[in-house]
């Protein structure tokens, strides 16, 4: 095991292991030793927080419990669980705590009901409502306390049956807590089947039969549940895998446990420090959302030059390079859909991740627009199709009714033109999905031995009665109370989801031939351990959609017929929800396992959510083709502009790339053809970085992660820059200086702003929409700082690039 810990010890950053006998009480805080693992050159682990240079301060975490068993840190009940694993989550567990009560299965509709419908209405408008999990986590915990203090303790009987609960079982508990925001995780949100559904309807007046839409979108959802069994029995059970966001909900989880079981002094400014870190962050939020919007991007570039183009684009983040521009707009700051939190993600993949914006937004974009790089640069920073003249690209007219490609009108048009931008962002996507596999292979082998040496282990070994047994720490030793899920119950639910796909596809409605499934799901298959295992240690979650949908593209132009551009987000929701659907439940299994809940209690809270929100669902999605159909489909421009269906417009354009176009006479085009060998540096890198990595160990090259890196690079097709150097900022303040100095107040505080941050502004967000643009916009009046030509004040700024 020792081997394996050597390469899982360098893969995050934010690991410390001690060397001598000091003792850890349980459910509270360790202290380290003078000496870290940084000392010892053998490991590659990086350093512990130097306590010795910080502030005393006190110690109040064993208040809150009372006396409690001590153990050294090299005990193995602790020595292979992360130090911030130790200081949030509790190594105690109260097995007679109520789990499954009517207050769980109330409250989790309650939440997942208008979860399900906002997130889903999200999906065709330019402006979305949040509904953050944080919010559920939240309210879910006062409901439960009034609902404990209110309802009658009756005994209620299920009629016809010998079965009956108690209205009110006792206070309510954290474990009813967890379970309910676990089933609101799984079905509080939308589902990517919604794509090829209203595609069909909205660009081919094709409308897919209820049975069949509804049938394929549970498919899709279940069998990424099931392939969480391949990877949850190391990515969970193995405490060296930290989940950071499955942390910061445990961190809220525990303080708010805290706070309605025992309240201390630390607990209650805890609670307090969260709240007013709430409600500050959701007013200061009305000002650059809406009051002053100035503040979203502060250029002081064009604060200096405000008429000179040159100036304008380098400085701008908004249509620029942002260069020397700061952001103090949470939404731009944190960076959401690139980097995550800066209070969870690990400092090293903040870092990989502004490295990627610099070669991408300040070395590549300029060398196009000054210094010709590309070729073809009429437009610079878009993700649009257009002509060899720069003009929007006919796509309707390149297209047959069956659909298929039109060869004469095609050889009249001539071939597509996007933007530099746009092909190195495929060939860098590509060099990212080729990376993280032979990564994982490579750097990733000794867990794999390991996961498959375990494997064998109980296959064999009749007296190891689950996957707990084989791991010595706390967290696995107080789970072995409980029921492990059998493997039975994730083949069988596989089993159902394919049967459910292979009918649907059969009956003809969703344009693909029957293997192609059969490839996506093999494919999804592929990818939950290696893509697990990065978002395990990073918070870094790899988009993988682009090269679902040119395999299908490769596949279907090999065979006749099937040229639809629909059936390639068919295929790519198979592929793609296998993958995230599992990262879903993986997370929330980890969340399970940090608050010692019942795995099969867990499964079914999972499953019940998804029996809730996927009719809820097609409810909306049916809602939204009958009334806003004219809008989203162009025949009227819809006057407020929010039913736009901009990612569905998005999905058609990639989909004619491959599936009408065909991947092959798309790479023969001169200005596509490099972008096939981004598998090739994908797969080569990570081979680089191996053997630097074995001859010079403490250079760390194992953190020189190149799958994020390359990534990044193609993630950033749009030209909204602002706000990540204001991220690399305050990443660095938080995940590097404060983890370093101050731990014991990171310890203790930095979940909590997590998780206090992202509700805030989630609050803010879900009010402007319902109080200034659910119905009629509602727009500020301009002034200094909300300047009508541009809020930035950056005048010369071309309109189009």
């Amino acid at each position: 095991m020792s081997n394996v810990g050597d390469i899982r010890s360098n893969i995050y950053e934010h690991d410390g292991s001690s060397t001598d006998s000091s003792a850890t009480k349980l459910g509270t805080s360790s202290s380290s030793s003078d000496r870290t693992a940084a000392d010892d050159t053998s490991s590659g682990r990086t350093p512990t927080p130097d306590f010795k240079g910080e502030k005393s301060v006190p110690e109040c975490f064993a208040d809150e419990r009372g006396p409690e068993e001590q153990i050294p840190d090299d005990d193995p009940l602790l020595r292979d669980i992360p130090w911030q694993v130790r200081r949030v989550v509790s190594l105690e567990d109260d097995t007679e705590a109520p789990v499954v009560t009517f207050r769980y299965f109330f409250l989790a509709f309650l939440f997942i009901a208008p979860g399900a419908a906002l997130v889903q209405l999200d999906q065709y408008r330019t402006t979305y409502a949040p509904y953050s999990i944080f919010i559920v986590q939240i309210g879910s915990h006062y409901f439960g306390d009034w609902m404990a203090k209110t309802l009658p303790a009756w005994n209620i009987r299920i009629p016809f049956t010998k079965w009956g609960f108690n209205l009110n079982p006792g206070p309510f508990s954290a474990k009813e807590h967890v379970m309910i925001t676990i089933a609101a995780s799984t079905g509080a949100t939308y589902n990517l089947a919604f794509a090829p559904i209203s595609m069909a309807e909205l660009f081919f007046d094709t409308k897919i039969h209820p049975a069949v839409a509804v049938t394929f979108m549970f498919a899709v959802v279940f069998i990424g549940y099931s392939y969480a069994a391949l990877a949850r029995q190391f990515l969970v059970y193995d405490p060296q895998y930290p989940w950071y966001q499955a942390l910061c909900q445990t961190a809220l989880f525990e303080t708010q446990k805290k706070q309605r079981e025992c309240p201390s002094p630390v607990s209650k400014k805890q609670t307090r420090v969260f709240l007013l870190v709430l409600f500050g962050v959701a007013i200061w939020q009305f000002l650059p959302e809406m009051v002053f919007p100035f503040l979203q991007s502060l250029a002081f570039l064009c604060w200096v030059a405000p008429h000179n183009p040159v100036a304008n684009f380098i400085g701008s983040g908004v249509g620029g390079l942002g260069f020397l521009n700061l952001s103090l707009d949470w939404a731009n700051v944190c960076n959401f859909n690139v980097v995550g939190s800066l209070f969870l993600t690990p400092w090293w993949t903040q870092v990989i991740v502004f490295l990627g914006f610099v070669v991408n937004t300040w070395i590549l974009i300029p060398a196009v627009k000054y210094g010709g790089l590309g070729g073809w640069n009429l437009h610079v920073m878009s993700n649009k199709l257009f002509t060899a003249n720069g003009t929007s690209y006919p796509i309707r007219q390149i297209m047959t009714s069956e659909p298929a490609l039109n060869e004469t009108a095609y050889a009249a048009i001539g071939p597509l033109y996007v933007s530099t931008q746009m092909r190195w962002g495929m060939f860098f996507n590509f060099a990212s999905y080729s990376s993280a596999m032979v990564w994982m292979v490579i750097f990733g082998w000794p867990v794999l031995k390991s996961m498959y040496t375990r494997y064998k282990e109980r296959s064999w070994n009749t007296n190891i009665q689950s996957v707990n047994h084989q791991y010595s720490d706390q967290l696995n030793v107080l789970m072995r109370e409980y029921k492990e899920v059998p493997f039975r119950w994730y083949f069988i639910l596989f089993l159902i989801s394919m049967v459910m796909i292979v009918g649907v596809i059969a009956k003809g409605d969703l344009y693909i031939p029957i293997w192609t499934a059969f490839v996506a799901m093999a494919t999804g298959a592929i990818v939950v351990v290696p893509l697990g295992w990065l978002y395990a240690v990073s918070n870094f979650q790899l988009p993988i959609g682009t090269t679902n949908e040119l395999l299908y593209g490769v596949m279907v132009n090999g065979v006749k017929g099937h040229k639809n551009p629909v059936g390639a987000f068919v295929y790519s929701s198979i592929a793609g929800d296998a993958w995230y659907r599992a990262q879903t439940m993986l997370q929330d299994q980890k969340i399970g396992h940090y608050m010692h809940i019942p795995p099969r209690a867990v499964f079914m809270s999972q499953i019940y959510g998804s029996l809730i929100g996927i009719p809820i669902n097609y409810g909306i999605i049916r809602w939204v083709l009958t009334t806003k159909f004219d809008y989203l489909s162009g025949k009227i421009v819809d006057p407020t502009k929010q039913w736009t269906a901009q990612s569905l417009r998005s999905a058609l354009t990639v989909a004619v790339q491959y599936v009408l176009i065909g991947p092959t006479r798309l790479f023969k085009i001169p200005m596509y053809a490099p972008i096939p060998y981004g598998f090739l540096l994908g797969a080569g890198t990570p081979l680089i970085l191996y053997f630097l990595h074995t001859r010079f160990p403490k250079a760390k090259f194992i953190l020189w992660n190149s799958t994020i890196f390359y990534s990044t690079i193609g993630a950033y097709w749009g030209n909204i820059t602002t706000g990540t150097t204001s991220s690399l900022i305050g990443g660095f303040v938080v995940m590097y200086w404060a983890y370093r100095h101050h731990y014991e107040l990171w310890a203790r505080y930095n979940y909590i702003l997590a998780a206090a941050f992202d509700a805030g502004f989630n609050l803010n967000f879900l009010i402007l929409f319902l109080a200034f643009g659910a119905g009629t916009i509602v727009s500020m009046p301009n002034w200094w700082g909300n300047n009508a030509d541009n809020p930035e004040r950056c005048f010369a700024l071309p309109s189009s690039l």
